[in-house]
């Protein structure tokens, strides 16, 4: 997977980097077929705000948060992301029954 962190109005140190990747494996356990990611972090007055894009074979997923911790904005960020990987590799799993079922076999 392609990786890309930038920051807005804030600067990013190695550790806020290594959240971020730690944070992604769990999308990637889920879902491998995540080809890049792109993850923006900022900061407005006191409310910093996340926000990632990623693409997966087939499909483009967005989410952003805002927080008035930067952790917890990542947290609710990678939150919403996970939630549409599963939805997605729900869709795009096959749910039909194969030929070779327990059903088919007795010829009822």
């Amino acid at each position: 997977m392609q990786l890309n962190i930038s920051g807005h109005h804030v600067e990013l140190s190695p550790a806020l980097r290594d959240y971020v990747k730690t944070k992604l494996q769990r999308i990637q356990r889920h879902f491998d077929h995540v080809v890049d990611a792109h993850v923006v972090l900022g900061a407005v007055r006191q409310l910093h705000k996340a926000e990632a894009t990623i693409h997966v074979s087939g499909n483009t997923l967005h989410a952003e948060s805002e927080h008035d911790d930067m952790y917890a904005a990542i947290d609710l960020m990678l939150d919403k992301l996970d939630r549409q990987v599963k939805k997605h590799k729900e869709k795009i799993t096959d749910h039909h029954a194969r030929e070779g079922s327990v059903r088919g076999q007795d010829g009822v």
